[in-house]
């Protein structure tokens, strides 16, 4: 098992032994903005192209407490922290130039970092030899806005939540409509550099939504971006560095070359996409069978991706019509049981969530390409959120649980990825 994830493993002495201390002076800003000196572009969301753009990661929502104001995104984050920025590189897209851009969330804005020629991008660090035409995204940490608040665990959060960012490319990508196909197979290293990270960002993954221009080559650019600052305050954990790291590089990959299979109206899926919320607590509410299976359904379709590893995903039925309640694995029954209390036990203790919860699903895997697992398990989370707000179903993404415990119970060995919630 790699040592980071074994090393920050929860437990029930642990989160009382070593309770977090949050630094509030040093809060970090959760928006990172090119200066005014870069060409930037509004979203108009009467553009098509604007508007699916605005439907990966726009701001939806205004939540005002005595602690401060707090604006949601389509995509969810570990504690609203956002650690993920997105980039994109756009070629032959009508009404815009070629180009690479950050997509300034705050304004809802498009800025335009560097031009591209037609025979020269992005193409060559994503495992492409001939130009792309669509989109190439790319998925960044600025690793310091969860760090300030989970500590070494942080890095578990955003590779969940930019599996969750690519997620929403993908659900995004289905207004269109596209496939899109992740790719962790990039040069992080080289990228790093030239969009001048200096270690306080770094490139987790790339997306694809785009098709090869016949008899095009291109030749990979090169640029340097100097730095711009992504959090504000910075203090350097070198736990997570090291864990990133060592992460990098993948080995025998497998590719995913089956496409999913969606039956999303178009228009419902926009309204889902936009509404979407996390659920703060369920009230015992039970769901129907088909509801379940859909979802289901819906998660278990392939991820198209370059290096795609085995997650497995568990579920405890607590209040689903006409189905045992027990433990479920990847659709199949394993064992019969009220195992509701337990489930909220195991999720740290969030009752309301997994106790109260029509359903709690806890996500594993053994595979070694670590930031190519996490993030998969980003995005079966993100398609549940999607599948069951579309159905009318509260969902809850859960990142902290007693590690062991879940093994114990789920009676496995593997890697405890994520846990999450749904229900009424």
């Amino acid at each position: 098992m790699f040592w980071y994830h074994a090393s920050t493993k929860h437990s029930y002495n642990s989160v009382r032994t070593n309770p977090n201390r949050i630094a509030w002076e040093n809060q970090p800003n959760t928006y990172k903005n090119y200066p005014e000196s870069y060409k930037k572009y509004k979203l108009n969301l009467e553009v098509v192209e604007d508007n699916f753009l605005y439907h990966i990661a726009g701001l939806t929502a205004k939540k005002t407490y005595p602690s401060g104001e707090y604006y949601l995104r389509i995509n969810p984050s570990a504690g609203a922290l956002y650690p993920n920025e997105l980039y994109f590189q756009m070629r032959g897209v009508e009404g815009k130039k070629d180009g690479i851009y950050h997509y300034e969330v705050r304004s809802a804005s498009l800025t335009l970092l560097q031009s591209i020629n037609e025979d020269e991008g992005l193409e060559p660090y994503l495992g492409f030899n001939r130009a792309m035409r669509g989109y190439l995204f790319l998925v960044s940490a600025v690793y310091y806005r969860s760090s300030w608040k989970y500590k070494n665990r942080a890095f578990r959060y955003c590779l969940l939540d930019a599996g969750h960012l690519l997620g929403s490319i993908e659900a995004a990508a289905l207004l269109k409509p596209h496939v899109v196909q992740m790719l962790y197979n990039i040069n992080r290293e080289k990228l790093n550099r030239m969009f001048g990270f200096e270690g306080r960002e770094w490139f987790l993954a790339g997306a694809s939504m785009a098709v090869p221009i016949k008899n095009t080559e291109v030749e990979a650019i090169e640029f340097a971006l100097p730095y711009v600052d992504a959090s504000r305050s910075f203090e350097q954990n070198e736990i997570i560095e090291q864990a990133y790291s060592e992460t990098m590089n993948l080995e025998a990959c497998k590719r995913q070359i089956k496409a999913p299979k969606f039956t999303y109206n178009t228009t419902k899926l926009q309204e889902t996409l936009f509404h979407r919320r996390s659920q703060r607590g369920f009230h015992e509410g039970a769901i129907t069978k088909g509801q379940f299976n859909y979802i289901l359904e819906m998660i278990e379709q392939p991820i198209l991706s370059d290096c795609d590893e085995k997650v497995n995903v568990y579920v405890v039925v607590n209040r689903v019509l006409d189905m045992p309640l027990g433990l479920y694995k990847d659709g199949a029954y394993v064992k019969y049981g009220d195992f509701a209390q337990k489930a909220g036990y195991l999720s740290l203790e969030q009752y309301s969530l997994s106790q109260q919860g029509a359903a709690a699903f806890f996500l594993t895997s053994k595979a070694k390409n670590y930031q190519a697992l996490y993030q998969k398990a980003g995005i079966i989370g993100q398609r549940l959120y999607v599948a069951a707000q579309y159905m009318q179903i509260g969902c809850s993404g859960i990142g902290a649980y007693y590690d062991d415990e879940v093994n114990d119970f789920l009676g496995n060995d593997e890697m405890v990825l994520y846990a999450l919630a749904i229900g009424k």
